[in-house]
């Protein structure tokens, strides 16, 4: 009896089938993208040339970042791969052992590690750099910090992630109030 409570209880924790179908393709076709989409600028536009994609807002200039997000810890490249590796462990440890049958925090997950994954190569062979190339004017004269498809993934895995937090906080409470009410 308890080993059959505790297998259905490791059932309810470990992703299934239709999970790893969700995370895996999304990560590794994630990070294939990025690394095509950095290729494909990087081989064809110049620094510091840009293309304008759509005139005045949004343009591909190539740009080197050797720091995160808005160039916090630029030049720490050892920091930021190690946290990049743990971000990484982390993102597969909440897969296997935390996700469950949550589609939409296994499909946040996978958009996770497809832009960890996208910038870690970067940084681990192009000398401790990220290649950007997105960049957009959100304001006459003003343009947000250049990105790449991986950040734009990880902005997408938040999002995600914020909405299944919503949508999850909604059930467990329906859930605890039905087990109250069966006792």
């Amino acid at each position: 009896m308890a080993s059959r409570c505790l297998m259905e209880r490791c059932r309810e924790l470990l992703p299934d089938k239709v999970g790893h179908l969700i995370f895996w393709p999304l990560a590794i076709i994630g990070v294939a993208l990025d690394l095509w989409t950095k290729h494909i600028v990087f081989a064809h536009i110049r620094l510091p040339d840009s293309v304008d994609v759509i005139p005045g807002f949004l343009a591909l200039a190539p740009a080197l970042n050797d720091g995160a997000a808005f160039g916090i810890a630029a030049g720490q490249v050892p920091l930021l791969v190690g946290i990049a590796t743990l971000a990484l462990l982390v993102i597969l440890g909440v897969f296997f052992f935390g996700s469950g049958n949550q589609r939409l925090v296994q499909a946040a997950l996978g958009l996770f590690a497809a832009g960890v994954c996208g910038n870690l190569w970067d940084r681990l062979f192009n000398a401790g750099q990220v290649r950007d190339f997105i960049d957009v004017v959100y304001w006459p004269g003003r343009h947000w910090h250049t990105f790449n498809l991986a950040d734009a993934l990880l902005c997408v895995a938040v999002g995600l992630l914020a909405l299944a937090t919503v949508f999850t906080g909604w059930s467990d409470r329906t859930r605890a109030q039905t087990q109250k009410s069966e006792r």
